[in-house]
């Protein structure tokens, strides 16, 4: 099997899928825009052959690196990157290049619109916050939250995490950004829905049938986080309940999920789950780490599993809560990084400062540990963030 990985050595972990397909015996072929000598070893030894373009923005470069592999190597595959940012480029390869295990490019808009997605959500029956398109303008905007009430949610319709979100309280605050988002049309507003994020992160087969499935719990509102400079903290769940399992397999029939690692999101509130958004990738950060250490499993294998075999031959060991949680420089905590250190040092299973690029939302130093029960997370949770008064 020949597979194109798009962007290999980043995020820096995504080396260990290219190493599973290659353990799978796949053919291995990388597409970046980093010098090869910038890459990890690990990715040295995975990739048959790596292609390096000027940008990974330059379509045109990138459809010549396909191309290349495809004399090379013969019939392609497999292209994927697991990674929001090239979703459409992907489909648009895959469609170019009648790759067929893959999301073409006359399906990468349910995927990637929000409003898109709210029409799946309601025809299959999944529990969804209402919403609007800004589109339609400051008096219909005014008429839904009459009567959804406040607060409501403005975001882009394309967009990942909080970045462009805004939180409107009031008829000011709606006309408001009516009067200063230059491109409001191109946002989706919601009904607030209060609780805290529940993704059902699943590894799904030809078919349509989950080969794996996880919970990770986040925070109620990562823009908070973002705008606030609030401490971040998430755990992945030992198990998950059976109304988020069933809410996300009927997730993955309504959008017609196959061969995908998906991390679908949902709040839990007073309300039961409620759809949030789907995300035909891998949870971000170090999420697919933290769901090994979890399940005692290897999602990069369970991934590599299903692209070479269509199942898996990894198994899972015992079960624990994997929890995350990180401080910002610019804060003064109660407890030294060696007392976290001496305190949870034979639980901590990663320590390390986070890469730039990450630490508006994620902090700059991050603690992740695995523990039998949720009261020892939220203990390790408390003795991380407290803060000097």
């Amino acid at each position: 099997m020949n597979v194109i990985f798009i962007s290999p050595h980043f995020p820096h972990t995504y080396w260990e899928f290219c190493n599973r397909l290659q353990q799978d015996g796949a053919t291995v072929l990388g597409i970046a825009d980093a010098p090869y000598d910038s890459l990890p070893p690990q990715l040295h030894e995975a990739l048959t052959e790596y292609y390096r373009v000027d940008s990974l923005e330059d379509y045109d470069q990138v459809y010549r690196a396909v191309a290349y592999f495809a004399f090379r190597y013969g019939r392609i595959d497999w292209i994927e990157s697991n990674n929001e940012y090239w979703l459409e480029q992907d489909a648009r390869l895959r469609t170019d290049f009648n790759i067929t295990t893959g999301i073409q490019s006359d399906r990468i808009r349910q995927i990637k619109e929000k409003s898109a997605m709210k029409k799946i959500y309601l025809k299959a029956g999944i529990p969804t916050a209402q919403q609007l398109q800004a589109s339609a303008g400051v008096k219909k905007a005014l008429a839904f939250a009459a009567r959804v009430g406040y607060p409501l949610i403005a975001k882009p319709d394309v967009g990942v995490g909080a970045s462009g979100t805004h939180k409107l309280h009031s008829d000011e605050e709606v006309r408001n950004f009516f009067g200063n988002e230059p491109n409001y049309g191109n946002y989706v507003i919601e009904e607030f829905i209060t609780g805290e994020i529940c993704s059902y992160d699943a590894i799904i087969d030809a078919a349509g049938q989950p080969l794996f499935e996880s919970m990770t719990v986040w925070p109620p509102s990562i823009m908070a986080i973002v705008n606030q400079q609030l401490d971040l903290s998430y755990y992945v769940a030992p198990s998950l309940p059976d109304e988020l399992r069933e809410l996300g397999r009927r997730t993955v029939e309504a959008f017609g999920v196959k061969s995908r690692f998906v991390h679908l999101e949902f709040f839990r509130s007073e309300r039961g789950f409620v759809a949030l958004e789907v995300n035909m990738r891998p949870a971000g950060g170090y999420t697919p780490d933290m769901i090994n250490f979890a399940h005692s499993t290897d999602v990069y294998k369970i991934w590599a599993d299903m692209v070479v075999y269509n199942e898996s031959h990894t198994d899972q060991g015992e079960q624990y809560y994997c929890a995350f949680a990180s401080r910002r420089d610019f804060y003064t905590y109660v407890h030294t990084h060696d007392e976290i250190l001496a305190r949870y040092g034979n639980d901590i299973v990663m320590c390390e400062r986070m890469p730039e690029l990450f630490s508006a939302a994620m902090g700059q130093q991050m603690y992740t540990v695995r523990l039998k029960s949720f009261e020892e997370v939220q203990e390790f949770i408390n003795f991380v963030h407290e803060k000097s008064k």
